[in-house]
């Protein structure tokens, strides 16, 4: 699972939210043939582009013109995270799960400040938007070498959701930013502008995804294993792998032993006894075969026509 956020990656977040918002469209102008994918939040499921905008470009009271008005938050499952679902609630299924998903994820964004009034996504002003695609750009390999065209589809399973999520809270008079780095060291400056951990946040989209999915991540691809292998001392890195090479093992006996004794490996050829019984994996002895030969020629020689 991938969770990111960032001032926003297309346009500018210190004034409207009118361009991002175009950019987000951009499946609906794609592609005509279908009904258009609406904006959602926690309380609605269909709402209009124009609405979503309007709601965040009023929501600034206070903010200066050098300061976000808006951040993006990218939801994106991985293409095994998408099968597990398809598996589960079908191709038409998994976008309403999807959808549920993200409003939980919100909830965690809105904990995550640790302020009392901010406890759920109801307590911010937020819109969702589900996209079924992704597209190469010029900053992907593939167009670099010419490979791939810029606005080509990604192959493979892309279905994600993208938030934009106001500076302020719905009520337009608290300041919320996932930018701020403060960790509480400053008791009384992080209680005015929020605590936010990004990577307690990150940890929380993917563990919450595994509990509501019943989905079974392997170590190496939680996002503490990513986390480690980027930014973690050599020491932690090594722990981690090693732990990961041993969950491994563990799994793999543990699938051994429950496999049914019929599918496990059998001896490729059986000797066959005068006494009807045999011994696995024991090749047949050159000698017995020419002593039973050659016994069976002497009774018949034996015989009288």
């Amino acid at each position: 699972m991938f969770i990111n956020i960032t001032d926003s990656d297309t346009a500018d977040n210190k004034g409207s939210s009118g361009a991002l918002i175009h950019y987000l469209d951009k499946e609906n102008r794609l592609d005509r043939n279908t009904a258009p994918e609406l904006w959602f939040n926690g309380g609605q499921q269909a709402i209009f582009s124009h609405e979503a905008q309007l709601a965040l470009d009023h929501n600034v009271a206070k903010l200066s013109r050098a300061d976000a008005k808006f951040f993006l938050i990218n939801i994106s499952p991985s293409q095994k995270e998408i099968a597990w679902l398809k598996e589960q609630f079908g191709d038409k299924g998994v976008e309403g799960q999807l959808k549920a998903y993200a409003i939980k994820v919100m909830d965690e964004y809105a904990g995550n400040f640790k302020r009392p009034s901010i406890e759920s996504n109801q307590d911010l002003l937020w819109f969702g938007k589900l996209e079924h695609y992704r597209y190469y750009s010029h900053k992907d390999t593939e167009v670099k070498n010419g490979l791939q065209k810029r606005g080509d589809r990604k192959p493979g399973e892309q279905m994600h959701v993208q938030v934009i999520v106001s500076r302020k809270d719905i009520t337009n008079s608290i300041k919320l930013s996932p930018m701020n780095n403060s960790r509480g060291k400053n008791t009384e400056h992080s209680k005015k502008v929020g605590q936010f951990d990004r990577s307690v946040f990150k940890q929380m989209g993917e563990t919450l995804f595994d509990k509501q999915f019943d989905f079974d991540r392997s170590l190496t691809e939680t996002f503490k294993y990513a986390n480690s292998q980027k930014k973690g001392t050599l020491e932690e890195r090594l722990k981690i792998r090693t732990a990961a090479a041993n969950a491994h093992k563990q799994n793999r006996q543990t699938t051994k032993k429950q496999q049914p004794p019929s599918q496990r490996l059998q001896p490729a050829f059986k000797l066959i006894l005068p006494s009807g019984k045999y011994q696995p994996g024991v090749a047949p002895s050159i000698t017995n075969k020419k002593k039973r030969r050659k016994k069976g020629q002497e009774a018949d020689n034996g015989l009288t026509l």
